[in-house]
């Protein structure tokens, strides 16, 4: 009875429940290969239970259980995410099926011209990595750089890393994707400051390592486009060519009509951002540009123009629209599971009071909440691989700190940032992401090791700098 009064009750054993629920999670995860969201489940009841909290206020009564930990955990905030990851998941499958990708590669591959084709692959990473899923952008663009790189005779890296730092940076800084998007649920800052301060963090850490690293390292490890892939033989041609292509698209969309399309939600909402601020309440145009600006109603507007400028418009059926909606939402569902389970497991961590013990300890030695969100969100990458259930651990674990401070919403949005790039460093063999660049860029794990490693880890520290020079600034 004494121990458990002191796990409790008492900061250090506070901290110590803290950190057997995180080994009990990373126990689970990584050496009984259990599913992240059922592991989130567990360990979350069981601290629950041995931090004190009765059955009732956990799970609720069989009459009601709306109240309870469980269920205020999961719904807070799969009501704020669901409708932004689903809507901007089936706006990255129209875009992706529509020839998009291969008409922004080809027009961008031209601009730069033969030399400038590594950055030309990094844009077009960078701009399509907003709508598409990170994996999703990999399997649309890796024909693509084979297929550049086949044209220019040099390493598949040199190709691959800008193009990939592309895809990372605006996966794990910008919405509508489901790190940033579930921090800034987790965290109560609007996502129009998440885009902004993201922008602003995240192009920094791109031309870090994407264009600065990818050249560098593009230069010194050599990998050959094999023959069995796409672009690996015969003639070299264009993205939209018969030989070394994706897809054969007829009449691909144009780049300003694809760029509009993207652009139209992340406007919207920092319209809205602005006229919250620079508006006075209740006046119309204000009004008007927040109910826009709202990140679901923004994304449901471009997702309604895409299905009419890229479906309909071009000779594709409603019936067929729809399907490729229901197939890109199937993978949604796992994304959703963990968040939920995730924000579950933070609200037990801030019911047993370790947010408030580490707030105090924070304080206690002088360290800024924004170097604690990175640093446990690094920690938790680092040994366990998941960007998700790094984010939503330590949005839980900061909450409390990041309530009782009283920070503005751009310092909220720097916060975000942090947990974020926090999630992506070091990427390794725990990490589904590092096995899928080794198998589509033909490279051993030693070679995925030197180059999208130190990719990953680049854009997290450079990302991370930037927030903390801005926090200093704001």
């Amino acid at each position: 009875m004494a121990f458990l009064n002191w796990l409790q009750n008492d900061t250090a054993g506070l901290f110590t429940l803290a950190a057997v629920s995180v080994a009990l999670l990373l126990v689970l995860i990584m050496r009984l290969r259990l599913e992240p969201f059922i592991a989130l489940i567990v360990t979350g009841v069981l601290v629950a239970l041995v931090a004190g909290v009765s059955v009732t206020e956990l799970v609720g009564t069989p009459i009601k259980a709306s109240d309870s930990l469980f269920e205020k955990g999961f719904a807070g905030i799969l009501g704020h995410i669901a409708p932004i990851i689903g809507l901007g998941t089936v706006l990255g499958a129209i875009m992706e099926r529509s020839g998009g990708a291969d008409a922004l590669t080809e027009r961008l591959l031209r601009l730069f011209g033969p030399k400038g084709a590594p950055l030309a692959m990094g844009i077009t990473g960078l701009v399509l990595g907003i709508p598409v899923f990170f994996d999703i952008g990999i399997f649309v663009l890796a024909p693509l750089v084979y297929v550049a790189a086949r044209r220019g005779g040099r390493s598949l890296v040199l190709y691959a890393m800008p193009m990939l730092a592309g895809l990372s940076m605006t996966h794990a800084f910008l919405p509508p994707h489901p790190g940033p998007v579930t921090a800034g649920g987790l965290l109560g800052v609007g996502m129009g400051w998440v885009i902004a301060m993201g922008l602003l963090c995240g192009i920094p850490a791109w031309l870090a390592g994407g264009v600065w690293w990818g050249s560098f390292i593009g230069r010194r490890v050599q990998v050959d486009v094999p023959e069995d892939l796409p672009g690996g033989s015969g003639p070299a041609a264009g993205p939209s060519g018969p030989a070394g292509t994706a897809v054969a698209v007829t009449a691909p969309p144009s780049v300003a009509l694809i760029s509009s399309i993207i652009a139209v939600p992340l406007v919207l909402i920092l319209a809205a951002t602005v006229a919250g601020v620079a508006l006075p309440e209740g006046t119309v145009l204000r009004d008007v540009l927040v109910l826009l600006g709202t990140p679901a109603i923004a994304l449901t507007l471009s997702v309604l123009l895409a299905l009419y400028l890229l479906g309909i418009r071009r000779g594709t059926s409603m019936a067929e629209l729809g399907r490729i909606s229901g197939e890109s939402l199937r993978p949604v569902g796992m994304i959703l599971l963990v968040v939920g389970a995730g924000a579950f497991f933070g609200k037990v961590l801030q019911t047993t009071g370790v947010g408030d013990a580490l707030a105090g300890s924070m304080t206690a030695i002088g360290l800024p909440v924004i170097a604690s969100a990175y640093l446990i969100s690094a920690a938790l990458r680092i040994a366990q691989g998941s960007a998700t259930v790094a984010i939503v651990t330590t949005a839980g674990i900061i909450g409390p700190t990041v309530a009782a401070g009283g920070y503005s919403q751009p310092q909220l949005a720097l916060i975000v940032v942090a947990v974020s790039a926090g999630s992506i460093i070091a990427s390794h063999v725990n990490d589904g992401g590092f096995w899928i660049v080794a198998k589509y860029f033909n490279m051993t794990v030693k070679q995925t090791l030197m180059t999208w490693t130190v990719l990953e880890t680049i854009l997290s520290v450079v990302g991370f700098a930037a927030a903390a020079l801005v926090w200093a600034l704001v």
